[in-house]
């Protein structure tokens, strides 16, 4: 599977998502303990800004918005959302992108840069669905993204617990569907509720 070619529908659905989200639920809970809606937001909004920088290879733009800045106190925070997943879905299209190493945050030595565009594919759908269910959407991840995502995440997903990108996994039967799979496998209790 061409990863790359995932990164468009994958921000399409996550911006579907993303302005599916009611102002009026922004303090609401999400299955990210440590976060609210709007925290996740930011999070949200911040990575994927940083990360069309990371498939060109370029550091991060000096005097940008810190970690932890608030994007929703702005009232385009969507729009903002869909223009820079669309941008760094375009930047990841590239097959170079996917080559040598590359820094989200400006590390000079950086990982490889196919572990960032992985884990941007999984920021895509985990979070899609981690703000839909917040939020009372149908998180209606087409079925090949799921895949893409599980595969992906599949062999890192150990690394992204023990550097707390994921909560301890969640048991799912093998029989569950794969975006049960994929969410336990990432931390995520697929049942949850607000």
């Amino acid at each position: 599977m061409e990863f790359r070619e995932m990164m468009p529908p994958a921000a399409e659905t996550a911006t579907r998502i993303v302005r599916g989200v009611p102002a009026g639920a922004l303090d609401g809970p999400t299955p990210c303990p440590e976060w609210d809606v709007r925290a996740l937001l930011n999070h949200t909004i911040f990575w994927t800004g940083r990360s069309e920088g990371a498939a060109r290879k370029q550091p991060p733009p000096a005097g940008g918005p810190a970690e932890g800045h608030d994007f929703t106190a702005d009232a385009g925070w969507a729009d903002l959302y869909a223009d820079l997943a669309r941008k760094s879905a375009e930047a990841w299209t590239d097959p170079a992108a996917w080559e040598g190493n590359t820094s989200l945050t400006g590390d000079p030595d950086g990982m490889p840069a196919a572990v960032i565009g992985g884990m941007m594919l999984g920021e895509f759908v985990l979070h899609g669905w981690d703000l839909a269910v917040a939020t009372g959407q149908d998180p209606a991840i087409p079925d090949d993204l799921v895949r893409a995502a599980y595969e992906e995440l599949e062999p890192t997903a150990e690394m992204g617990r023990r550097y707390g990108a994921f909560g301890a996994e969640v048991k799912v039967p093998e029989s569950a569907p794969l975006l049960d799979r994929l969410l336990g496998m990432a931390g995520r209790d697929p049942h949850w509720k607000p």
